[in-house]
């Protein structure tokens, strides 16, 4: 039906526009193929598909910030992003889904109120004179956000944007840019595990991924323009609601 491509390609733009500013476009894709009769599995897998070309319009429109920071550090944060992503596609696979769900609402919350505290939690750190997170322990974090964003890309740029704020990152633009590059990364590697399984409705997602792009490079063109008291208000109000609806579902 003519109506129900209309619904996917607005979802799909406004999902890439939303994960360019702060994340959660994947609660607009998923519950539109859901509503136009594809099964929720294949709704998880083919949304996944569809909002992942969007994270390149939105790394591209970071171009800046990602030039400044050390080739080192992207190449590093990219190998674990893969590893995490292609991970937890699998488990997706061969796990049932809803022992996961039941804790995606919480995941949600939790870091949603680690990014709104996150300044204040810096702050407090750098009264105490404490150092900056061990390496270690930022990759790790980094790791299991990753297998998560494989798993269920729901939510995954806020817990990004929550992880890099924790570990020592006060720029909020710079959190996004990486936010965008990595869960580019995580997203095209667990879209290959789905596509590997004929896990994706082909017609669906091709038509989506264009929307996704152009919203995503549309949203980061937006997010540099807004301050970061507004990429914040707007990072934590998408958890907020996200969280909130996940509960009812549940």
């Amino acid at each position: 039906m003519l109506q129900h491509w209309i619904l996917l390609i607005a979802a799909a733009f406004a999902a890439g526009t939303l994960n360019a500013i702060a994340g959660g476009g994947s609660f607009l894709t998923f519950p539109a193929l859901v509503f136009t009769g594809l099964p929720p599995i294949v709704a998880n897998a083919t949304s996944a598909v569809a909002v992942s070309p969007g994270y390149l319009g939105s790394a591209l429109g970071f171009r800046a910030e990602l030039s400044a920071l050390p080739r080192e550090r992207l190449v590093r944060e990219g190998l674990l992003c893969a590893v995490g992503g292609v991970g937890g596609a699998l488990l997706l696979l061969v796990t049932p889904a809803k022992v996961f769900s039941a804790v995606v609402p919480w995941l949600l919350l939790f870091a949603t109120v680690l990014f709104a505290l996150g300044p204040r939690l810096l702050a407090a750190r750098q009264r105490r004179g404490a150092g900056e997170f061990h390496p270690l322990a930022q990759s790790l974090g980094l790791l299991a956000v990753a297998v998560y964003g494989g798993y269920f890309n729901g939510g995954l740029g806020i817990l990004l944007m929550a992880l890099y704020t924790l570990t020592g990152e006060s720029r909020v633009h710079t959190a996004n840019a990486l936010k965008n590059l990595n869960s580019l990364v995580l997203s095209l590697l667990s879209v290959a595990a789905f596509a590997w399984a004929g896990a994706i409705a082909w017609p669906q997602a091709l038509v989506m991924m264009v929307a996704a792009t152009l919203g995503g490079f549309a949203g980061a063109r937006l997010a540099r323009r807004l301050p970061a008291a507004g990429v914040r208000a707007v990072v934590v109000v998408t958890g907020v609601v996200m969280a909130a609806a996940f509960f009812a579902r549940g």
